[in-house]
């Protein structure tokens, strides 16, 4: 969920989209990625699940001018603003989108599907109505880059405490994931339109979220037993928390500019 939410690629490209930086074919390509299909269901006007080129220019013509993304966690309600029937979908997907300018939210359903070596992975969004309301426990890009610094700090030095070392099948997924987006150049973490900022904050986050991927690796390190694990989750939470809250600004910053006349 750190590294790249289906969110936050809907959000980053549905907002350029938006600002007519991208193209609609092009807006849709970026957000599906590595999936097979993305349809969007329960729009209105719509009597079952649409494409998602057509579902971003519906949304549009609804009156939405905005998208932000909410990470929540349990006892976390980051970026949620409501009501109860959106928030315990969104809490159970462990992410959103939700709609500035027009009152409406999208929560995925990852379906996968085909034989053993060659899985392919359907998203349907479900689009509910939501509350309009400040988002929850959303900062600033500011506030989250220093936050962000210290916690890579606390990251570094519990991996070292706990002794949990660089290895196994968990973290070299995560290691090879990280230098995959580092090569397709900083620019391409987030889409066009995004401060230069917002970009810095997103690739810090994520370089903490590989830490933590690290840090959660079974079969290596320390911290093997389950008193141990228990003290690595206690010590890593408020660190994930911190990179869960840099994530949602940094895909937020397109919004939080526009509404501030920027």
């Amino acid at each position: 969920m750190l590294s790249e939410p289906r969110s936050g690629r809907l959000a980053a490209w549905g907002n350029s989209l938006l600002a007519g930086l991208v193209s609609p074919d092009d807006a849709a390509l970026a957000i599906v990625g590595d999936d097979a299909v993305h349809r969007v269901d329960g729009l209105p006007g719509e009597a079952g699940p649409v494409g998602l080129t057509l579902a971003l220019g519906r949304l549009r013509t609804l009156g939405v001018t905005g998208y932000r993304v909410a990470l929540p966690a349990p006892g976390h309600p980051l970026g949620l603003s409501g009501p109860p029937e959106f928030n315990a979908r969104a809490l159970d997907a462990e992410e959103a989108v939700v709609a500035s300018g027009a009152a409406y939210g999208l929560v995925p359903d990852v379906y996968e599907a085909g034989p053993a070596g060659d899985v392919h992975v359907e998203v349907v969004w479900r689009c509910l109505p939501v509350r309009e309301a400040p988002p929850a426990d959303v900062p600033s890009l500011g506030e989250a880059e220093r936050e962000l610094a210290e916690a890579l700090r606390e990251a570094t030095e519990v991996l070292s405490r706990l002794d949990v070392a660089a290895s196994g099948p968990v973290a070299e997924a995560a290691i090879d994931a990280y230098r995959a987006r580092a090569s397709r150049g900083a620019g391409e973490t987030l889409a066009p339109g995004y401060p230069p900022r917002a970009v810095r904050v997103l690739e810090l986050a994520q370089r903490i979220g590989l830490l933590i991927s690290v840090a959660y690796e079974r079969g290596h390190g320390g911290a093997v037993s389950a008193s141990e694990m228990a003290a690595r989750g206690e010590a890593l939470r408020p660190v994930e928390r911190v990179a869960r809250r840099a994530l949602v600004a940094a895909y937020n910053a397109y919004v939080e500019e526009r509404e501030r006349g920027r």
